[in-house]
């Protein structure tokens, strides 16, 4: 029986289901209280400070009393240095008009949501992916449609199977760039394909590139690359920039949907933080590209680690994945149970956490489990033990 409390919470918004990393981190907190150490593999969050750039430039704009609300579209002087950047990195022309400032990427995806999808309109997603694409979408009783991929296509949806899984009331298509939980990119030529196929079919493709930036073989350049300017395009500066708190992002939209996403902006969060954006306009200084670039070079030392000890430990990852900073890997075969009991068990028993793949949709979820190189090598390494350990008793 719903308790009385229960019964006055709209249905949506109970049907949205946690994060169940999240009560895994919570346990791991609890056992680190306890004073159990606990090497953390599941947090999708940069151990680096903010660059100290940032810091200051945030710092002076505190002391400078610069508090008030800034425009619901953003600082214009933000706009700008985004749309300069995207033509310096990418040498691609975007008008500031059509740059709007976020509380994070998932303000921005929000944003984007709202302004493009009506109750009851159908969206497709990739299986794995990012879990809020699904339950925002329920929360605004938009279905989304899951298309299951697998290394076979190295978890990236591709034209053809988004138009196999193409049905009534799709309205628009999501895909991520380099993506959570697979780390897989998407390149140029695939992205339009996508694209032409959502104009044929009268929908709108939205890219979300948070972590644009962090890639590593090959660079990977904005879905605005490929020419088009009627498509979305989500970033922020949480992963690559290291601003996960500030919380501080953007879209990129049509020129003539700009208006709409402002006013939406105006009536759901009146205007993002202050101080991010002024913290955020030292972003792009060299100085700090400096810095992000050096720590991009150590992740990549430490995917390249841990992507060798989990295959040696009987980790099925099939690709060397291209971008962020997680490995999506399959279970070995003598583990018995599925994710969620692992991962469960190897806390408790080992002490270290990694996220389950149910986190992250539903196909193969519960023979996967996400991996995030947010650690320094020494805790790679003593995660790595430990699994092994863990793993000679199963």
């Amino acid at each position: 029986m719903p308790s009385v409390s229960d019964s006055h919470l709209a249905a949506r918004a109970q049907a949205v289901e946690p994060f169940h990393v999240m009560r895994l981190l919570a346990r791991a907190r609890e056992l680190e209280a306890l004073g159990r150490s606990i090497v953390h593999l599941e947090i999708g969050e940069p151990d680096f400070p903010t660059p100290a750039p940032i810091v200051a430039a945030g710092q002076a704009a505190l002391a400078e009393g610069r508090t008030l609300y800034t425009p619901a579209a953003g600082l214009p002087a933000l706009r700008q240095a985004i749309a300069e950047e995207y033509g310096r990195r990418d040498g691609v022309d975007v008008e500031p008009a059509r740059v709007l400032i976020a509380p994070g990427a998932s303000g921005a995806l929000q944003l984007a949501f709202s302004a493009l999808l009506e109750p009851g309109d159908r969206v497709l997603i990739g299986d794995p992916s990012y879990p809020c694409y699904r339950q925002v979408l329920r929360l605004m009783g938009v279905e989304p449609v899951a298309v299951p991929l697998g290394p076979e296509n190295d978890y990236r949806l591709t034209a053809g199977q988004a138009e196999s899984a193409w049905g009534p009331g799709i309205r628009a298509v999501v895909v991520a760039s380099p993506a959570n939980p697979t780390g897989s990119v998407l390149d140029p030529a695939t992205l339009a394909e996508l694209y032409a196929l959502c104009r044929a079919r009268g929908a709108v493709l939205i890219v979300d590139e948070i972590y644009q930036g962090l890639t590593y073989e090959t660079p990977a350049r904005t879905a605005l690359s490929i020419g088009s300017t009627d498509l979305y395009v989500i970033n922020s500066f949480s992963k690559y920039f290291g601003m996960t708190g500030w919380r501080i992002g953007w879209a990129v939209a049509p020129r003539e949907a700009a208006g709409v996403l402002e006013r939406l902006a105006q009536n759901l969060y009146i205007a993002a933080n202050t101080l991010a954006q002024h913290a955020a306009l030292a972003a792009f200084d060299m100085t700090t590209l400096a810095i992000v670039e050096e720590r991009r070079g150590i992740f990549q030392q430490r995917r390249d680690r841990l992507l060798s000890a989990l295959r040696g430990l009987g980790f099925a990852i099939p690709h060397t994945p291209a971008g962020a900073f997680y490995l999506y890997a399959g279970l070995p075969e003598r583990v018995a149970e599925d994710a969620m009991i692992f991962a469960s068990r190897l806390l408790e028993e080992a002490g270290v956490a990694v996220t389950p793949g149910q986190d992250f949709g539903e196909h193969e979820a519960g023979r996967h489990v996400r991996f995030a190189y947010t650690r320094d090598l020494c805790e790679l390494d003593e995660g790595v033990r430990r699994i092994g350990e863990f793993l000679s008793g199963c």
